[in-house]
């Protein structure tokens, strides 16, 4: 009997039941999870214009804002200075990122580089670049020269430090696996220190991209005779709330859209890594 029950296969009611194992992480991909936030944020705002808790003086209805939006696109006002702001936007970044970079290469790949460069920039990164904006109206008056300086100044900062951060973050055996393959430095820069440097200059873009609208808010509502600051600083002398929503909504929309290709070109970028988001 003793025998017949030690020598008796266990079935599966008889094992004893496994929690299964949490998995550590993040967990699961939210579909279209860029968009709750936002989504959340009309919704209070559509409820709170609905049960009258917002008064439309101080914050025009969504729905008000779209017809506002409509009449805009109708006159032809409203693409004429997105046009503008862009044309802006897009100059300043791309001076900034240009800048920023070859100063992040000169000084992450040469003492002296560091000491000529490093210390200025520091001093800059602490001063913001719309502080400044009194002094290069002095230098360069009030026309798109300051405009796209003043942007190109918030610019080329983030892509500079996370850029240099990246360089200085390469593993110090590549560079010796570089060195005994004898690689010249044009090679050496192009198969090692640029695509060590990719993750912390994508980083920096992202915060450029930033940068570079909120730059653009700024300089645009300082004598400017075009844009969407200009067409929000008019509404508001005129008390026209909604037109300037209208203009507060579409830097919002154009910060998240700059942002979310940076992030889609990271993603495809850097698709090598394994991170926690994955």
């Amino acid at each position: 009997m003793t025998a017949s029950v030690l020598t008796r296969p266990r079935t599966a009611a008889t094992i004893p039941s496994r929690k299964p194992r949490r998995r550590l992480g993040l967990g699961r991909p939210i579909p279209f999870g860029a968009a709750v936030g936002p989504v959340l944020l009309l919704t209070l705002w559509t409820v709170g214009s609905a049960v009258g808790w917002l008064d439309p003086r101080t914050l025009s209805a969504p729905w008000t804002v779209v017809t506002t939006a409509g009449d805009l696109i109708a006159d032809g006002r409203l693409q004429e200075n997105l046009t503008v702001s862009a044309r802006r936007a897009g100059l300043g970044l791309a001076i900034g990122v240009l800048i920023g970079t070859v100063l992040a290469l000169v000084a992450g790949l040469s003492r002296w580089g560091e000491a000529i460069l490093d210390g200025p920039i520091q001093i800059k990164r602490a001063i913001p670049a719309l502080a400044l904006i009194p002094l290069l109206v002095l230098w360069l008056g009030i026309g798109e020269q300051m405009k796209v300086t003043t942007i190109a100044l918030g610019v080329f900062v983030p892509v500079y430090i996370h850029t240099h951060n990246g360089l200085r973050s390469i593993d110090s055996r590549y560079v010796e696996l570089g060195e005994s393959l004898r690689l010249r430095p044009a090679e050496f820069i192009r198969r090692i220190v640029l695509p060590g440097a990719l993750p912390g200059f994508l980083l920096g873009l992202r915060f450029a991209v930033v940068a570079a609208w909120l730059s653009l808010v700024v300089v645009e509502q300082i004598n400017s005779t075009s844009g969407i600051g200009y067409m929000m600083d008019l509404a508001r002398e005129y008390g026209q709330t909604d037109v300037i929503i209208v203009g507060l909504v579409l830097y919002g929309l154009l910060g998240l859209v700059s942002d979310g290709a940076v992030r889609l070109v990271q993603r495809k970028a850097l698709s090598w890594r394994r991170t926690l988001a994955d």
